[in-house]
Parts: structure tokens; C-alpha cells; sequence
């Protein structure tokens, strides 16, 4: 006996929506991650310069998303411009510690509220990003290096997390396998049958 064949899935919104936007992050993260694991002796000007690209780049794949609230790449944005603008080592890390707090903080409450394929991600990201920036304030005298190796350090950390939720989703997308939602019922397969 054989049952009846599962009619195809239709991919879910979400991971089609949601996989490129967070690729992008993945890659300006891993990419500025690169940036201070080679850069051997950056200058005040090397870190604001590249901690204020990272955050509006994270900023505007974060707002690509339309995950989170409209205020959350705002912030991040804002961050990055004041990391821009002030050119030194206090506020670049004033800037980032800002901008970083409240990205990891909204982006654990996003993960606690919701229930769909990037909840853990969105939690185990909030956690990252809040570390990151509760550390920035105790490297603010080791100068331009320290603090890069400490943003750098997050950014290639979440990095790694967001490009395995990215092809995850993008494989999802393609197969239209999405979440618990998704899977077959027990029993439902042919190796349950007799």
C-alpha cells in the first residue's frame, strides 16, 4: 500500500523575503571582519572610517529586512555617522556601543516574540551584538586596535551565524521546506508504511 503523494509546498514568505537581506549582512559583516583581522596598524581615522561603514552598511541590510522596527537601522545608522563624524577613539566606541546596544537588545526581544526560522538567530545575534557592545567601554584606552579587534571579533561571529541562517533560507526558499510548520506529519512518509 502507498499513500497518496504530498502536493509541493509552496516556499514560505519569509524565506524568500528574508534570505537575501540577510546574506548582505553576513557578507558586510565577515567582509569588515577582514578588514581588522589584516589591518596589522589602523589609525583613528581606519577605525572610524570602518566601524561608521559597517554600522550603516548593517544598518541598511537590517532595514532590508523589515524585520525589525523602521528605529532599529536608524539607530544603527546613526551610530555609524557618529562614528563617522567624531574621528577618535572615544566616539567611535560611544557611537558603536550605542548603536550596537540597541540593535542586539531588540534584536533578543525579536527573537523572544517570535516563533518563526530565525528566532534563534535573532536571539543568538541580540546576544553578540550586546556583548560587543558592553566590552567596547573597557577597550576605549588600548586605542584604534583593540577597539577594531573587538567590533571586529562580533561582526565576524555574527557573520558566520547570519551566512548559515542566509543559505539556510535560500535553500528553504528553493525547496519550499520552511520550519516545524513545514514538515510532514509522523507517519505521513513512505518508509512508515508497511
Amino acid at each position: 500500500m502507498t499513500l497518496p503523494a504530498i502536493p509541493a509546498q509552496t516556499p514560505s514568505a519569509p524565506a524568500d523575503v528574508l534570505w537575501k537581506p540577510v546574506l548582505i549582512r553576513a557578507t558586510v559583516a565577515l567582509l569588515f571582519g577582514a578588514v581588522t583581522i589584516f589591518w596589522a596598524s589602523p589609525s583613528v581615522h581606519v577605525l572610524a572610517w570602518a566601524v561608521g561603514l559597517y554600522l550603516l552598511a548593517t544598518a541598511g541590510a537590517v532595514w532590508m529586512s523589515r524585520a525589525l522596527p523602521v528605529a532599529v537601522p536608524l539607530v544603527v545608522a546613526l551610530g555609524g555617522a557618529g562614528a563617522l563624524v567624531t574621528q577618535s577613539d572615544e566616539g567611535v566606541a560611544l557611537s558603536a556601543m550605542f548603536a550596537l546596544l540597541v540593535l542586539g537588545l531588540l534584536e533578543f526581544v525579536h527573537g523572544l516574540r517570535k516563533r518563526d526560522e530565525l528566532a534563534r538567530d535573532w536571539l543568538i545575534s541580540g546576544v553578540i551584538a550586546v556583548g560587543t557592545a558592553v566590552m567596547l567601554p573597557f577597550f576605549t584606552s588600548l586605542g584604534a586596535h583593540a577597539l577594531l579587534g573587538v567590533v571586529g571579533g562580533g561582526a565576524i561571529i555574527s557573520g558566520v551565524l547570519w551566512i548559515l541562517s542566509g543559505l539556510t533560507l535560500r535553500h528553504d526558499a528553493k525547496t519550499g521546506a520552511s520550519g516545524p510548520s513545514r514538515t510532514a506529519a509522523p507517519g505521513a512518509s513512505p518508509e512508515a508504511v508497511n
